[in-house]
């Protein structure tokens, strides 16, 4: 009797070691600190004219830690706006995750609106574990009229890369840091600690044209404008004396 108890319990203890030490290694860092830095952001722009996207990407090539939550910190130029509706729509139908850190006016022109920053949540990629995505809209504002060209020219800098794992937190800790404090999550209920890592090579700023009036334009547009008016009007008016009872 006792040997058989032994023997139920050097089994059950192999199959705690097993069990162990598959979990171990389903949830061990793939990050070494070497090959931390091929980590990779890249930032995209999709589409023509004043309502396009932009595409996040965090990738890396031995795969992301389970539990990587990723934050990536944008400031936009005055020059673009992201429509609070559409991305509140977005977030019930795709599950898109963006805050902004404050309120937007969407009818105002690109010279009496502020930059803003915009707090993106990418999540994975729905064929692609490894490969954490987020496609955010962004629209034109009205630009001046311009004497120099038909186009204004926007760039838009890379955003911070802020990241978060348990998993990684050793090896995290003994890389070249910064520590900033910011939402946890896109509902901005709390704030949590993230970590912003130095000399982790980004993606290059995007730049991208917007067309605005000519304002060499302007004279002949309204010396037209005017003189269809007044031969629209006396029309009109001999139209009206001729057939008109008065």
């Amino acid at each position: 009797m006792l040997e058989m108890i032994n023997m139920y319990i050097c089994l059950f203890m192999l199959l705690l070691g097993i069990c162990e030490a598959a979990t171990g290694e389903h949830d061990a860092c793939p990050f070494t600190a070497q090959g931390f830095r091929s980590l990779r952001l890249l930032v995209d722009v999709n589409r023509r004219g004043f309502h396009r996207d932009l595409v996040y990407s965090v990738r890396h090539d031995n795969g992301l830690p389970a539990d990587l939550r990723v934050l990536l910190i944008h400031k936009l130029p005055s020059g673009i706006y992201m429509d609070v509706y559409q991305l509140e729509s977005l977030k019930k139908d795709a599950g898109l995750q963006v805050l902004l850190n404050s309120e937007v006016d969407l009818e105002a022109p690109a010279y009496w609106s502020p930059a803003f920053f915009a707090f993106v949540y990418p999540t994975s990629h729905p064929t692609m574990p490894w490969h954490l995505q987020a496609v955010v809209p962004f629209h034109g504002r009205y630009h001046r009229p311009s004497l120099s060209g038909k186009w204004e020219q926007l760039v838009i800098e890379p955003p911070k890369l802020l990241l978060k794992s348990d998993i990684c937190k050793p090896l995290f800790s003994s890389l070249s840091h910064k520590v900033i404090e910011a939402p946890c999550t896109a509902k901005n209920y709390s704030f949590c600690t993230w970590i912003e890592f130095d000399n982790l090579q980004g993606p290059k700023a995007v730049t991208l044209d917007l067309p605005v009036g000519d304002l060499s334009l302007t004279l002949p547009v309204c010396g037209g404008t005017l003189a269809i008016t007044v031969i629209c009007s006396l029309y009109l008016s001999q139209t009206i004396w001729k057939y008109g009872t008065f």
